[in-house]
């Protein structure tokens, strides 16, 4: 690692200060960071003393998605060729789903850092990490068949309108990866509502069972898959969201690194039983009597429960407002499910609406908390007079 340090820093020298590369430092300097931790530390102002820091976080997440994703992978394959009728192996599948799914990471990480590094050099400060992880979530939760220009076009504006209109990582107020997938439903509706988008090369698939389990329900027909089907995730969907099995190996990890909120995620998981139990008693139509449990277990409800709702900048930041955050998104996921047939998957709206009001809930869970004690202090002064 020494020769390697050595190499990096004589390939620096051209980007120090003063020298004719320096604009280009930032783009530089994203490299050396990726590989060894930043050999410089704050000189002024509150700072913690810690050995993690934003890029480390960010690639522990990414190893958490790592599961999701190499399921979603083998199941894009699996889908379009167990529908194709003919025999195939566990290694043909990985071989299809990787063919659909590599090339959508590619583009995602080209255009997103194309356009970070761009900012960073206009702007002459460093490259933001929270791309690693925006970079993955984006084709993750996209359809397997959408044209790679709809993701490169939904990559640009969640990054230019999402993120570095607020000013870049930390700032933005709401989740960059759905507001791509927002732009991308809005945008081009056909591709990304339809019945065929969900199992690779359309064409050669019927439109019934290429359907996702919410859209059937939407349509008032019976659903074909058994409770371990859905939860394991052998189901038509967006690549990395249908499995709740491997969603939840990606969330141990989250919660046990301290990286991921567990209230959040628990308090989804509460707001969402809640209310898909209440539907239930109602029973109007197929999707308030699809069973409770199993509506925890299908869409993207886990995914965006463990890997959207969780992003630190765009969720509430207080104990007692994660709690509320968490069980609203829940509450919100199912609610629009049930009352829009049109867009039956609900989670991507209720994360993004609830990132709204996130700083609102942090506030007045600030104030309760500043009453109380004022309360508090008050009868303390009225004992000792």
């Amino acid at each position: 690692m020494s020769s390697l340090r050595k190499k990096i820093d004589q390939l620096k020298k051209p980007f120090n200060k003063g020298e004719k590369l320096e604009k280009f430092a930032p783009a530089f300097n994203a490299f050396d960071t990726f590989l060894f931790v930043p050999n410089h530390t704050t000189k002024k102002g509150a700072h913690i003393r810690d050995a993690v820091d934003l890029k480390r976080t960010m690639i522990t997440v990414v190893i958490a998605l790592l599961p999701a994703l190499i399921y979603g992978i083998y199941n894009a394959g699996y889908q379009h060729l167990s529908q194709l009728g003919e025999a195939f192996t566990t290694m043909d599948a990985f071989a299809h789903g990787a063919w659909k799914v590599l090339p959508m990471v590619a583009v995602s990480y080209i255009v997103g850092l194309g356009v970070e590094f761009i900012f960073a050099i206009y702007r002459g400060h460093e490259v933001n990490e929270g791309f690693l992880v925006t970079g993955l979530l984006i084709p993750m939760i996209m359809p397997v068949d959408i044209p790679l220009w709809m993701v490169a076009v939904s990559v640009a504006f969640a990054v230019l309108i999402g993120k570095e209109a607020f000013g870049g990582t930390g700032m933005n107020i709401l989740n960059p990866a759905l507001t791509a997938r927002a732009f991308a439903f809005f945008a081009y509706p056909t591709y990304m509502s339809g019945n065929k988008v969900w199992v690779s090369d359309a064409s050669t698939v019927d439109a019934v069972s290429g359907e996702t389990i919410l859209g059937t329900l939407a349509a008032g027909k019976e659903v074909a898959y058994d409770s371990w089907t859905m939860f394991s995730g052998a189901i038509p969907g967006s690549i990395a969201e249908t499995s709740t099995l491997w969603i939840l190996v990606g969330a141990a990890i989250l919660i046990l690194t301290g990286v991921g909120s567990w209230r959040i995620m628990a308090g989804g998981l509460i707001g969402g039983a809640f209310m898909a139990f209440l539907f239930n008693l109602w029973g109007a139509n197929s999707l308030m009597t699809f069973p409770w449990i199993e509506q925890l277990l299908v869409g993207g409800f886990a995914f965006g429960l463990v890997f959207m709702a969780t992003d630190p900048v765009s969720a509430a930041q207080t104990l007692k407002g994660k709690w509320i955050y968490g069980i609203l998104i829940g509450i919100f996921s199912i609610m629009i499910r049930v009352f829009n047939p049109a867009y039956p998957e609900g989670v991507m709206l209720a994360i993004l609406l609830m990132n709204v009001f996130a700083p609102t809930i942090d506030h007045y869970v600030i104030q309760a908390n500043v009453k109380r004690r004022k309360k508090r202090l008050s009868a303390t002064t009225a004992k000792s007079v």
